[in-house]
């Protein structure tokens, strides 16, 4: 009886500290007072040891017997924890999309920045069939407008999106650099616009890629959609 008592109490430690670091790792990220993968691996770290004490909860549950504070916050972060990583249904192991698989947009710009030195920004010819699979809607915007007036809006939009810094524009190559910092940790992610003439109107290529980890929840393939409804709402598309 002791040994299980002594047992519980350490699985509620063990719990409270989980449920703490998985508040703690995006709160200190979002503060910015850790560099952002410090507080994703917090989160998490916090995250699965949640689930264990969470298990070990039911477990307890299940034997008729209680479990203290610790496990019920393990609980409650567990699930916090299970919703935040599966809320977009999209856990494909890449993070790097772009709109033209054939011939994707190069990152140009972005590989001059310190936060890029010494990092291959090609995109991976491994990726195009997960994002075959996962983002077949990932598509090249078509509007109206000529290649100068498609890529002052391609500007335009790019200012105006949520958290997205546009850092340079090439009218010479037709791109727009841009940076986007997630909201919570602060990630940061390469984004690369392209313009082409396509007869009296212009084709807008993008690509995103996160500078961090593998896998990206789907973050860069849900912003380039978001860019292009954005573009094609401010410039009429063509069939």
């Amino acid at each position: 009886m002791a040994n299980g008592q002594k047992r519980s109490g350490v699985m509620d430690v063990v719990g409270l500290v989980a449920s703490l670091s998985v508040v703690a790792g995006p709160l200190l990220a979002w503060l910015r007072l850790v560099p952002a993968i410090v507080g994703f691996y917090l989160f998490l770290l916090g995250g699965i040891v949640a689930i264990v004490a969470s298990l070990s909860a039911l477990i307890s549950t299940a034997r008729g017997r209680g479990f203290g504070f610790g496990r019920a916050m393990a609980l409650l972060a567990a699930l916090a924890f299970l919703f935040a990583a599966f809320r977009t249904g999209d856990a494909s192991m890449i993070n790097d999309y772009t709109t033209s698989l054939e011939d994707p947009p190069s990152f140009a710009y972005a590989g001059s920045l310190p936060a890029n030195a010494g990092r291959d920004l090609a995109y991976p010819a491994a990726f195009a069939d997960t994002q075959r699979t996962c983002c077949a809607d990932l598509r090249t915007a078509r509007v109206a407008a000529s290649p100068v007036e498609a890529l002052q809006r391609a500007e335009r939009v790019a200012a105006a999106m949520p958290n997205w810094t546009v850092t340079k524009v090439d009218p010479g190559a037709g791109t727009v650099a841009a940076v986007a910092e997630s909201v919570l940790f602060g990630f940061e992610d390469d984004i690369v616009i392209r313009v082409r003439p396509d007869g009296t109107a212009s084709v807008v290529d993008v690509r995103s890629k996160s500078r961090q980890g593998r896998g990206d929840m789907g973050a860069n393939a849900a912003r380039i959609r978001g860019y292009v409804t954005a573009l094609e709402a401010g410039a009429p598309a063509v069939s």
